[in-house]
């Protein structure tokens, strides 16, 4: 009796589990973004952008902070129901990692220039809807 249990148990809190890991539409991040690099001073002008030009599988590509400056290694990560990114980009000052994810329309993230020793927080709104 005590195995059955068991066994309900673990299928059960399986069942759960699964339940969680739900599917997310990773096309919500296609498109124009401005990136408020200064989200906490909303007095400033300090925007960037990022164009997602194309999602395919757990990829995609673009470009990030400037026209010109390419999206090198795109990932997607949905495993917890959320739209997670993140990117590596390459201008004339440096290389960038950057992370972002997806909620109720915005995109939260950093960029940490490996060159410039700095890690900056930014907001993005989608600007072609």
């Amino acid at each position: 009796m005590k195995k059955l249990a068991l066994l309900l148990i673990l299928l059960f809190s399986q069942m759960g589990v699964t339940e969680q890991f739900t599917e997310t539409d990773t096309a919500v991040l296609v498109g124009k973004w401005k990136l408020d690099m200064s989200p906490q001073d909303k007095t400033d002008s300090n925007f960037a952008m990022m164009d997602i030009t194309q999602v395919e599988g757990n990829t995609f590509n673009g470009e990030f902070y400037r026209k010109g400056v390419k999206i090198r290694n795109g990932q997607i990560n949905t495993q917890l129901g959320i739209v997670y990114g993140a990117l590596i980009s390459k201008d004339n000052s440096g290389t960038y990692n950057t992370t972002f994810y997806y909620k109720d329309g915005l995109l939260h993230g950093t960029t940490h220039s490996i060159d410039r020793n700095f890690l900056a927080v930014w907001e993005a709104t989608r600007i072609d809807n």
